[in-house]
């Protein structure tokens, strides 16, 4: 008789710890559901960061651009329209000679960390319009197109803009009196 009491309270004793994990594994299986719901969350967080960090790079693209292009233009050669698709940019002005549009396309290949594959897609002669100018010079009008790529730090650069590019690199202009 005692060794069957001492069974019963053996068994009510493990049917209680069995009773007690069970609440445990509920409550930690909860803990469980909000970890992996923070984990989405969190994977949702870093997919807009990294969206709003391109779009935060991708904004000061034109200023480089143009800033490039102003480097890139030889003179001689004026752009009368600059349009961009994509990263595709094209660009179509006049030259005062062929050798002019050879030059630029030089540059924009082989000295500009922002302009790649630049080709020509027209090149015509043409007449400045005499109303402009006393003298009617022949000038070619050309089209070209040049795709846009980032240099390695351009993220860098974007962040920081006031340490992206130092102010004493370029030569310095004469006054015009």
């Amino acid at each position: 008789m005692i060794w069957y009491g001492l069974l019963q309270q053996m068994i009510s004793t493990q049917e209680g710890r069995n009773t007690f994990l069970k609440t445990e594994i509920a409550q930690l299986d909860l803990k469980i559901k909000d970890i992996a719901d923070l984990k989405a969350e969190i994977e949702a967080l870093k997919a807009r960061q990294s969206a709003v960090e391109n779009l935060q790079t991708d904004r000061n693209v034109p200023v480089y651009l143009l800033n490039e292009l102003v480097k890139q233009t030889p003179e001689g050669v004026y752009l009368t329209a600059v349009r961009q698709v994509g990263s595709v940019v094209t660009l179509t002005g006049k030259a005062e000679t062929n050798e002019r549009v050879s030059e630029f396309l030089r540059n924009a290949l082989y000295n500009s960390p922002w302009l790649e594959r630049p080709e020509l897609v027209e090149i015509k002669a043409a007449t400045n319009s005499p109303g402009r100018d006393s003298d009617s010079r022949r000038l070619f009008d050309f089209s070209m197109k040049v795709y846009i790529k980032q240099p390695a730090g351009a993220a860098d650069a974007a962040s920081k803009p006031a340490a992206g590019k130092p102010a004493g690199k370029q030569a310095p202009k004469p006054a015009a009196s």
